[in-house]
């Protein structure tokens, strides 16, 4: 809870990172980071932590919707960016602040390798590269040039540059937007762009994810905590239900997963016993047991 871990000032407590570490796949729930500039106690965000910590270094999302053509998967860098510092920047009070933003060489080759790997083993042929590398040339230059070095090895894909400003308006961009595949972006620009596109299926609630290392997996909803609802049963459960079908997927339970998704579609679409951000007036519970219902 934001209680504990503002109590020992620490992201994530002692005996809590020790726990997480002791797992190899994880099912996780959003967590409240305290905003800056507020007076509240300046805590590192959770996720970011653990993304550090567990070397998490790629963010998976998924975009479905089979009746517009749609088929997105995010590869977005997880550990480096403007995130890698976080709170870590410099003010000069009453005159000027600023934070810092890092590539890698090791970073951005192994999101992209595991990008194109992805393409690669699932039928793809593109992979678009999103940076803004005409401004920022130095860290957004970077991370297109190793990305370009990367795609070499994979001739049967096609490796394209994007700008995020372009990129942004070709995905609600009906006429163009199908021919996407697999998005590659650095970390601030994959957490921003993902979030759009989570509004195409419906709003955050039906968003999940997986931060990807070497040696663990953590799958969460894409959306962060909802304070203002928190015990109230309104809740959309859907992402985190989806993100549990991601894990049952990657372990190789694909029957499970594939039911999982389609109770949840299902129920959805029949819009009876749904929660209030998609029109309906059940809780939380609710929907969980209509879901159970059809499995």
């Amino acid at each position: 809870t934001i209680e504990n871990r503002a109590a020992v000032g620490k992201a994530i407590p002692d005996d809590v990172l020790a726990e997480l570490k002791s797992c190899h796949v994880i099912l996780k729930g959003p967590t409240t980071t305290p905003q800056g500039g507020t007076g509240a106690k300046e805590l590192e965000s959770a996720n970011v932590a653990m993304r550090r910590e567990l070397d998490l270094f790629a963010n998976v999302r998924p975009v479905s919707i089979p009746a517009e053509g749609i088929d997105w998967t995010f590869f977005r860098e997880n550990t480096e960016g403007e995130y890698v510092l976080g709170s870590r920047g410099v003010e000069i009070p009453d005159t000027l602040a600023f934070d810092f933003k890092v590539t890698t060489n090791e970073g951005t080759k192994r999101i992209a390798r595991a990008a194109f790997e992805y393409a690669k083993n699932n039928g793809k042929t593109n992979v678009a590269i999103v940076t803004k590398a005409n401004i920022m040339k130095k860290t957004d230059g970077k991370f297109s040039e190793l990305c370009h070095e990367v795609a070499k090895d994979y001739p049967g894909i096609t490796a394209e540059d994007w700008y995020i400003d372009i990129m942004t308006a070709n995905l609600v961009n009906e006429r163009v937007r199908s021919n996407f595949q697999v998005i590659l972006l650095p970390n601030l620009y994959g957490d921003i762009i993902s979030d759009l596109c989570a509004g195409l299926v419906g709003g955050l609630g039906f968003a999940p994810s997986a931060n990807i290392g070497d040696k663990t997996r953590i799958y969460e909803a894409v959306h962060g905590s909802a304070p203002d609802i928190a015990g109230q049963n309104k809740a959309n459960p859907s992402a985190i239900l989806m993100a549990f079908a991601m894990m049952l997927n990657d372990l190789g339970m694909t029957d499970k997963a594939e039911k999982l998704n389609a109770a949840i579609l299902a129920q959805v679409a029949e819009g009876k016993v749904v929660t209030a951000d998609i029109g309906g007036t059940a809780g939380t519970k609710e929907f969980t047991q209509a879901v159970i219902a059809r499995l």
